[in-house]
C-alpha cells in the first residue's frame, strides 16, 4: 500500500522502518522539513516529503504528532489522499508534560481522538497510542504465537478499521475492537490498557475495566 506518515518521532520512525521492510511505499514527513529526514530515508528507503505532500495518493495516513501540534497541520491535509483513506491517530493528551490545557477535552468532554478528528476534518482510527515504540521493532510475533501482543483499535469508520486491523496484523500484533471514537477514552493515558503488554484476553479485560474519569495527574 501507499502509506503517508506525518511525524518522525519514536512511533513514526519505527512505523516507517517496519512498513518499508514489509514492502509498503512510505512517504514520511515532519515539521522540520524533508532535509532533516535524510538518515531515516537512507536507512529505510522511504521518501521524505513535506507535511502537505504526505497524504498524496495514500491509502493509509498515520498522524503521529504531539496533540498540541494537531491544529497546526495544513488545511486540506487529506485532499489528495486515495478514496476511502484510513487515517491512523496515535496521539495522546499530556496536559502537564507537553500539550497544555485543551478546553474542548477538559471541559467539553471530547476524547482526544474526537478532538483530532475535528481539526483534520476526517474520521480516524485510534491505535498504537499506548504502544512502546521499541515494541514495534522488537515484539512482533506471527499469528497464533502465545507471546503475541494485542492492541486496542477504536474508530467510527468500520471500513477503515478493517484496513488498519489487517495492517496491524501484518506488523505482527493482534487487535481488539475497542468500539467507536467516543469509547476511545478506554485506551487513553492512565487507563488499564495503556502501555499494557498482553494478549487479546487481557487487553479485552483492561478495556472493560476502564473508568471514564480522567485522573488528576492527566488533567490540566
Amino acid at each position: 500500500m501507499k502509506i503517508g506518515i506525518i511525524g518522525a518521532g519514536n512511533i513514526g520512525g519505527n512505523l516507517t522502518r517496519r512498513l518499508t521492510a514489509l514492502g509498503h511505499e512510505v512517504a514520511v514527513a515532519n515539521s522540520r522539513g524533508p532535509e532533516t529526514l535524510k538518515a531515516l530515508v537512507d536507512e529505510t528507503g522511504a521518501t521524505a516529503v513535506t507535511v502537505s505532500e504526505a497524504a498524496r495518493g495514500a491509502q493509509v495516513v498515520v498522524v503521529t504528532v504531539p496533540l498540541k501540534n494537531v491544529p497546526d497541520l495544513p488545511a486540506g491535509l487529506l485532499d489528495g489522499a486515495a478514496e476511502g483513506v484510513a487515517v491512523i491517530d496515535t496521539g495522546n493528551y499530556y496536559p502537564k508534560e507537553r500539550d497544555g490545557r485543551i478546553d474542548a477535552i477538559e471541559d467539553g468532554g471530547l476524547t482526544e481522538s474526537r478532538w483530532t478528528e475535528q481539526h483534520i476534518g476526517h474520521r480516524v482510527v485510534k491505535v498504537f497510542n499506548g504502544t512502546y515504540a521499541q515494541d514495534l521493532l522488537e515484539r512482533p510475533r506471527p499469528a497464533g504465537d502465545p507471546e503475541r501482543l494485542a492492541v486496542p483499535v477504536a474508530s467510527d469508520d468500520e471500513a477503515a478499521k478493517r484496513v488498519v486491523r489487517a495492517l496491524v496484523d501484518e506488523l505482527g500484533f493482534d487487535t481488539v475492537d475497542a468500539g467507536g471514537i467516543d469509547e476511545s477514552w478506554r485506551q487513553q493515558p492512565a487507563t488499564p490498557v495503556y502501555g499494557l503488554r498482553a494478549g487479546v484476553e487481557a487487553v479485552t479485560r483492561a478495556l472493560a475495566e476502564a473508568s471514564p474519569e480522567r485522573p488528576a495527574a492527566h488533567k490540566a
